[in-house]
């Protein structure tokens, strides 16, 4: 017997505003979808049907396979979007089927989960995941008979003053006996002054059918909330910008100032690490003990390694060894692979090369498609100029290097252990061990040039 969920993706959301379907739009730079398919996933319901809509391509690229989906061409409620999934759902009869909205990112895997226990638990055809909420106002309210099993679902504008001050809500999100669900779903009508299909029309007939109903209450009131514009998606990302940073300062990590930080929920930092104002921490990004990250750094699938500074750093797809410091203004692009007690400098981009323990690029310096060796010194100005308009080459550069300020290096070229490069030069050949190049025209003075030319500038 195995469960399955199915994800209502369908709606516009047209107070958005967006040229995309509501549950691509971000929270914490995710998609809201995406959070609603890994709850599921915590809970281990990992057989997954979403329910697409609006701009369905678009999803359905997004989704690429990672789950099953059904498409609604027309949206006739939330009964007859789930109505676009019974072939999928048919193929787990005798388990149960969960139904999630595919805008509400705050559901969590430990919320499904324990309302499943309890479905089981208590033999529930329907189980309604409920919640107490401050303010109830919009949501459908939770009646419960004398014994506390679930009496109906009222919606705000139907509901008597007496059911308006009842605080506990209807989340949106349901585990069905499967077979229950399949059943009340062929009964449904849509003889109702909106002409469309209602889930809570399945809740409705399972309880004149006697079978049993209940709603179990989540510890976290948040599981309810949903996105309908830019406004309730910033409550949203706040709530959830909050969760992961108290999970990261209980965790031991230093947050003296919270403004401007986002950590995402993979990001894993350790302790007495310090995150500075400004700094974004996302993706598969792990960063080691004693660090100072930021102010106004962002890393996205970056590793860190332990006692390290990155002032004003961004990193994509990186590695940082221990020991190290970068910045201010540094740029790690994807394949860059920093050794220990390496130091980066102001203005200083690193694309898709790898610079070994020890060495020093101070400032204003490109280094791209290069294998810098151990305790090598750039200068300032410097620039490995890979690109010959068609391909990308490779520069080498041995240990204990010093290359002079403002040296092209012409790749592909190699520079061998202790070489020296002098200041101005443009290398395009290779460089031996222990060798100093010098690649620049001798310098000429043109006496009195200037006033022969009448090049003196007005000071004034």
């Amino acid at each position: 017997m195995k469960n399955c969920a199915v994800i209502l993706a369908g709606g516009q959301g047209k107070r958005m505003k967006s040229n995309k379907p509501k549950a691509l739009c971000e929270v914490l730079f995710k998609p809201m979808i995406d959070w609603t398919i890994d709850a599921a996933g915590d809970a281990e319901v990992d057989d997954i049907c979403v329910v697409t809509g609006h701009l369905h391509e678009m999803l359905e690229e997004h989704l690429a396979g990672k789950t099953k989906t059904a498409f609604q061409a027309e949206r006739l409620g939330t009964g007859h979007a789930v109505m676009q999934a019974v072939d999928f759902i048919e193929e787990f009869k005798g388990g149960n089927t969960l139904i999630l909205n595919g805008d509400c990112p705050l559901m969590d895997g430990d919320t499904i989960q324990n309302a499943l226990s309890y479905h089981e638990r208590h033999g529930n055809a329907v189980t309604v995941i409920s919640a107490n909420v401050e303010n109830p106002f919009g949501y459908g309210r939770i009646i419960r008979d004398a014994g506390g099993f679930l009496k109906e679902i009222v919606e705000e504008k139907d509901a008597t003053p007496k059911q308006r001050a009842i605080n506990e809500v209807n989340s949106g999100a349901y585990w069905f006996k499967t077979d229950v669900l399949l059943d009340t779903l062929s009964k449904i009508t849509n003889k109702n002054k909106q002409h469309e299909y209602y889930l809570t029309d399945c809740i409705e007939i399972a309880i004149q059918n006697g079978l049993q109903t209940s709603a179990f209450t989540a510890q976290n009131p948040d599981v309810v909330l949903g996105a309908n514009d830019r406004i309730q998606l910033l409550d949203l990302n706040d709530k959830l910008r909050y969760k992961f940073l108290q999970e990261q300062m209980l965790a031991g990590v230093d947050i003296p100032c919270s403004e401007g930080i986002i950590i995402g929920p993979d990001v894993e930092i350790g302790t007495d690490t310090r995150i500075l104002p400004g700094t974004v921490l996302l993706g598969d990004t792990k960063i080691g003990k004693n660090c100072i990250i930021g102010p106004n750094s962002y890393l996205t699938d970056t590793v860190v390694g332990n006692d390290v500074v990155l002032d004003n750093v961004v990193a994509e797809q990186s590695k940082v060894g221990s020991g190290c410091d970068l910045g201010p203004f540094v740029h790690l692009r994807p394949c860059s692979q920093i050794g220990k007690e390496v130091h980066i400098g102001n203005f200083v981009e690193i694309k898709n090369s790898t610079i070994d323990n020890g060495t020093k690029v101070s400032h204003l310096t490109y280094v791209g498609d290069s294998d810098l060796g151990k305790n090598i010194n750039m200068g300032c100005g410097c620039v490995t100029v890979n690109f010959d308009g068609q391909k990308k080459h490779r520069t080498v550069i041995g240990d204990g290097t010093f290359i002079g300020c403002n040296t092209n290096l012409i790749s592909p070229v190699k520079l061998g252990k202790f070489a020296y490069t002098a200041a101005g030069s443009t290398i395009y050949e290779d460089v031996p061990d222990y060798t100093l190049a010098i690649a620049r025209n001798r310098q000429e003075n043109k006496v009195g040039w200037v006033k022969k030319k009448n090049k003196i500038r007005n000071m004034e």
